[in-house]
């Protein structure tokens, strides 16, 4: 099937729509880039398998480009045999699953390929009939038609009338209608980009002002920034102070070392003469000094004072009476002194600082307002309710939403126990690194899955939590066969330093949630590890243990499940299979998914 899909990629990729992504992170990236949004939609299509219509609009398709019918009918065969069966509409797509195959992905672009070429055809029409204004003093926002397909994903953006939007919907509609795809028109309704939110691609979006993605300073922030800064330059006057104090005992030293040698008779003697090097250097001193002597005002308030208190020849009886040019060079010597040291009264600096403070605050308000009502962007949230949610549902928080130990991870080793919670901890945060409201996904990860692994260890050496934070420490370390001590879950700087610059294409935390790897305790080890692409045979027996068998719940019950949230399937509960140590650890820790091991050769133990 990988060799299918390269050559297909290799026919189809380079014609295929560049809002056609293979990424989430990507397409979410260039949601949020989309200016003035007012309108949008998300194409609803309900759970449906891809059936023997949908097959023949595939082939159709491949037929058109790829001249070779045995390879369609290598292609047909793996439809009919349910080698590759996946459902539109569902939540299983892309998601690393066992029940999904390598080929999905790449059949999907090509299936949705007509969807595509209408809505650049929509597009390029758009565009025609209205061309952006070159002309820079003109406030003007062209109407625009934005799109993002997934996969199965489709969404649609506009930044034009609700009218506009209606017509694009519409003939989306129209083609889906021709490939024989159900769709649900009631949930694919045009809604206001502004005042409503559209769920897509897992996250929330909606289009905001500047303002609210960058909100201004407050009072107690300014404040505290004014504090920092004071304290930086306090900090490094100090540094400064004492360099300069080290070097002047430096050269004291040495001086006082050289003056004792001299008295004591001893001559010195030197191939080069250095006394132009020590002038200059000393005259740069100098001028270093009384630049900063006369940049503190009370030193020049000070020789002020001095020399211009108690002046006779300020008297005019006595100014008569003297030669004119000793009069005029007093006069000189008075302008020089009020020139260089009569010092700036103090409120004076302060209202003029205050004056360039407005000033600027006023220029900001301005600007803000301005882009508050002449622009909008595109604000990406994660589904918290569905984090809290997914997070009481998984066992990690008890009913008042307080983390509590999972009893079905007891029977694991501690460091199987800590590696699980980090397979879920590092997805989550790879998966919701570019939302806006990442803090609270963070705060999710670093309190409520970190104390629940603490209670679970706690729990299994009956222990306090307490105790088990203390052996463990904060970052929940863990020794290995070497005595060595490993970090495998996110310490609470890592987490604090995440943020919006992973590149990569996260998968969901779906799989390393809902399922876990009991170890079995079985003597014959002899037995091929099933990760691709392995040939080691030091292998441990594991069993998998599915979570929504734990709690006799179906995935499909929405009002009982996660909306969104995939399951593995049911098949695969109890199921046993042989993984060498790195492939089991990559496996707890979600690096890798059921889909890179051989699930055909599973082992049956009783």
């Amino acid at each position: 099937m990988i060799s299918a899909a390269s050559a297909l990629d290799a026919v189809f990729a380079p014609r295929a729509a560049t809002f056609a992504y293979r990424a989430r992170h990507a397409a979410i990236r260039y949601l949020r880039s989309i200016p003035n949004a007012t309108w949008f939609f998300r194409v609803a299509i309900p759970r449906q398998p891809f059936s023997a219509r949908h097959v023949r609009h595939l082939l159709d398709a491949i037929s058109c480009k790829v001249d070779d019918p045995g390879f369609l009918d290598y292609l047909r065969d793996l439809f009919l045999s349910d080698a590759v069966a996946f459902e539109l509409g569902g939540s299983e797509l892309s998601r690393g699953l066992p029940q999904e195959s390598e080929l999905t992905g790449t059949l999907l672009n090509i299936f949705f390929d007509p969807v595509d070429r209408e809505v650049m055809t929509i597009r390029e029409e758009v565009h025609k009939k209205n061309p952006r204004v070159k002309d820079e003093s003109v406030l003007h926002t062209p109407v625009r038609v934005y799109a993002v397909r997934y996969l199965d994903e489709i969404m649609v953006v506009t930044s034009g009338s609700k009218m506009l939007t209606l017509e694009v919907r519409d003939r989306i509609l129209t083609v889906l209608q021709d490939l024989e795809v159900k769709v649900d028109r009631f949930g694919s309704s045009v809604h206001s980009a502004v005042s409503e939110k559209m769920e897509f691609l897992g996250m929330e979006f909606q289009a905001v002002p500047p303002s609210v993605l960058r909100p201004p300073m407050s009072e107690k922030a300014k404040r505290a920034r004014k504090m920092y800064l004071k304290r930086k330059a306090a900090e490094a006057q100090e540094l400064k102070n004492a360099r300069e104090t080290r070097r002047k005992k430096l050269g004291l030293k040495i001086l006082n070392h050289l003056f004792k040698k001299v008295r004591q008779g001893h001559e010195f003697e030197f191939d080069f003469r250095i006394e132009d090097e020590v002038r200059q250097e000393f005259k740069g001193w100098a001028e270093e000094t009384v630049v900063e002597y006369f940049k503190s005002q009370d030193h020049c308030r000070y020789w002020h004072r001095l020399f211009t208190s108690g002046d006779f020849l300020s008297l005019n009886r006595v100014r008569d009476q003297l030669p004119p040019a000793l009069v005029d060079s007093y006069d000189q010597l008075q302008e020089a002194l009020n020139r260089f040291l009569m010092p700036r009264r103090g409120y004076a600096t302060t209202e003029d600082e205050e004056r360039l403070a407005e000033e600027e605050d006023e220029r900001q308000y301005e600007k803000r307002t301005v882009e508050d009502l002449t622009e909008l962007k595109m604000r990406v949230n994660a589904p918290i309710e569905l984090v809290r949610k997914a997070v009481k549902l998984a066992g990690f928080t008890n009913s008042m939403g307080r983390p509590r130990p999972i009893k079905l991870l007891l029977c694991l080793d501690d460091a199987d126990i800590i590696k699980w919670y980090a397979g879920v901890g590092r997805r989550w945060l790879d998966f919701f690194c570019c939302c806006r409201n990442f803090k609270m996904v963070k705060i999710v990860v670093s309190y409520h899955l970190r104390f629940s692994c603490f209670l679970t260890l706690a729990e299994k050496h009956e222990c306090t939590k307490r105790q088990a934070i203390s052996h463990y420490t904060k970052d929940l370390k863990v020794t290995n066969e070497d005595g060595l001590a490993e970090i495998y879950f996110p310490t609470e700087r890592e987490i604090k330093m995440m943020g919006d610059k992973n590149l990569s294409d996260p998968k969901p935390v779906d799989g390393a949630l809902t399922m876990i790897l009991v170890r079995l305790a079985v003597d014959d080890t002899s037995l091929p590890c099933l990760a691709h692409f392995c040939a080691g045979t030091d292998t441990t027996l594991y069993r998998i243990r599915l979570l929504q068998n734990r709690l006799n719940v179906d995935p499909l019950n929405e009002k009982k499940w996660v909306q969104g949230l995939s399951a593995n399937h049911e098949s695969l509960n109890k199921k046993c299979l042989p993984l060498c140590s790195m492939h089991a650890s990559d496996l707890l820790l979600g690096k890798i998914t059921l889909q890179d091991i051989d699930c055909t050769q599973f082992v049956d133990v009783v």
